[in-house]
Parts: structure tokens; C-alpha cells; sequence
């Protein structure tokens, strides 16, 4: 079976685990028939679609909990999803699979700096296939930047194509963003409760379409390999 084969079969299985998203109208008759509108909520697929998003902790962090939970969205939206990580990186197909990821429809793209983790994200989202890409750049420390042209290209990549970009780093809130680009920035945050269950608290530090004024906080099953 040929390359295209294999692109198309990984395609038909990424797509066709869920309903393919809230639809925005109905064709009736061949008419046309708008929805409301629906607020839509401050975290999650639908709030980052078009936007360069850094997820960011440091100490009791919940960044990949957080990250593996926006991929379990996409799959169960039939959204194709990517995952870019450094050679060394955290990601770890158990863990993510024990959280409820169907790795069969899941890019994994293994590369060895920040510089060659942009340019794979930026040629996923040119494909136009996906609707989630993770750059998972915990692996480089506190202060890893991306250059301002290169935010410019997954900027226009992203909302040309609706797709979420988001950015794992592992930092403190003080430190600043990846780049002025940056849509949104979250820290997110592990707790666990007295009855041992393990709580993630999402808090914005940056969001220009809200404001930094919000923050969410779930209850969240993770195995013990995720932070």
C-alpha cells in the first residue's frame, strides 16, 4: 500500500469516530436554516480554533493531563489530531492511551529542536487535515522563543485552516510568553483532593479575546506517568 493509501486510511479513521462537531446550520429542503449563536466557553477545541496557544506550568503541573484531554475533544469531534515532541520529550503512547486516546488516529511527530518542531507543526497545519496540533516543547527549560516570523506563519496557518495550536512549555507564570502572537496562555495546575482524586485548575495569564479574568477548575482522572 502506497504512501497516500496509508495518509487516507489514517484520515478515514481520524474522522470517523465522532459526530464531526456541533453544526452551526441545517439544510432543509435545500434551504438554509441558522442556529443560534452558542457562547462558547473560554477553554476547549471550539475557543481555540484560528489561535497560537501556550499551556505553561511550573512544579504541580497538569500540562499534559490538560493537552491529552483537548485530543480526547478532537477524536471525539472526528477532528484529526498531531502531536509534535522532541526526541526526549514527555510524551508516552500508554498514558495516553490509558486517558482515552485512540493512538491509531494520532500523528506522532518526534524532532530534535524548537526550530524543527515549528517547521513540522507549520507543514501539519498546511495540510489542511487537522484540527489539532500540540507542540510539546517542555523538554527545552523555561525560556524556550519562537521567532516572530515563524509565530506569523502558524498564525495564518492555524486560522486559514480553523485549527488549534497549542504549546506545551514548563515554566513559571512570571516568565513570559512564547512570543507576542500568543492568543491565549494558561497555566494548568494539579491538586489532589482528600479522597485522592487529582484536580487540574486551568487559570488564564493571558487571553486577548476575554481577558486574563478567568479560570476553570475539574476534577481529572490521570495516570501516574502524566503531569
Amino acid at each position: 500500500m502506497g504512501h497516500k493509501d496509508d495518509v487516507e486510511r489514517f484520515l478515514a479513521r481520524a474522522r470517523g469516530g465522532g459526530s464531526g462537531g456541533a453544526a452551526t446550520a441545517l439544510a432543509v429542503a435545500g434551504d438554509v436554516i441558522a442556529l443560534p449563536e452558542v457562547e462558547v466557553a473560554p477553554w476547549g477545541l471550539a475557543a481555540l480554533r484560528g489561535r497560537l496557544v501556550e499551556l505553561s506550568a511550573r512544579g504541580a503541573s497538569a500540562v499534559l493531563t490538560t493537552a491529552i484531554e483537548l485530543v480526547c475533544e478532537a477524536q471525539q469531534a472526528a477532528e484529526p489530531a498531531a502531536w509534535v515532541t522532541l526526541s526526549g520529550g514527555s510524551f508516552y503512547p500508554p498514558d495516553a492511551a490509558d486517558c482515552g486516546v485512540d493512538l491509531a488516529a494520532l500523528v506522532v511527530v518526534r524532532v530534535t529542536s524548537a526550530i524543527t518542531a515549528a517547521r513540522a507543526a507549520e507543514r501539519l497545519l498546511r495540510s489542511g487535515a487537522f484540527g489539532l496540533v500540540v507542540m510539546d516543547l517542555v523538554e527545552l527549560g523555561i525560556d524556550p522563543r519562537l521567532a516572530m516570523a515563524t509565530q506569523g506563519r502558524l498564525v495564518t496557518l492555524a486560522q486559514a485552516h480553523d485549527a488549534a495550536l497549542v504549546c506545551l512549555t514548563d515554566k513559571p507564570n512570571e516568565s513570559p510568553s512564547l512570543g507576542s502572537l500568543v492568543s491565549l496562555r494558561a497555566a494548568a495546575l494539579r491538586t489532589r483532593t482528600a479522597s485522592g482524586e487529582l484536580g487540574v485548575t486551568l487559570r488564564a495569564l493571558k487571553d486577548k479575546r476575554r481577558g486574563p479574568d478567568w479560570q476553570r477548575a475539574r476534577r481529572r482522572r490521570g495516570p501516574a506517568g502524566y503531569g
